[in-house]
């Protein structure tokens, strides 16, 4: 399964606290490797802003889990996501089932 996770930076508080979070943000994140099943396709930050999105490919939801977990300055939204080429098939099988359906 493939999942887009998103993060956003939580309040910190004064600019002091801000930095002192960053600095332990990148040294957790600096000894972090991902785990064997965490097949990372996508990793970047949004310009100007403190977070980002990762598309990772992952046949265990609890991988995905522990590395949310692995980071609590921030918060996160993982969410599984397909290609849009398999979404449009089975969104045009649907249409053809509704469509093939005898009315009452």
């Amino acid at each position: 399964m493939k999942y887009m996770i998103s993060w956003y930076e939580r309040p910190q508080g004064s600019p002091t606290e801000y930095g002192i979070a960053q600095k332990r943000i990148l040294d957790v994140f600096g000894q972090w490797k991902a785990p064997s099943n965490f097949k990372i396709e996508l990793f970047v930050v949004r310009v100007g802003d403190w977070g980002g999105h990762i598309l990772v490919e992952c046949d265990d939801p609890l991988t995905v889990h522990k590395f949310c977990s692995t980071f609590p300055a921030f918060e996160f939204e993982a969410r599984p996501v397909v290609p849009v080429e398999d979404a449009v098939r089975v969104e045009l099988e649907a249409i053809a089932w509704r469509d093939g359906l005898k009315g009452k």
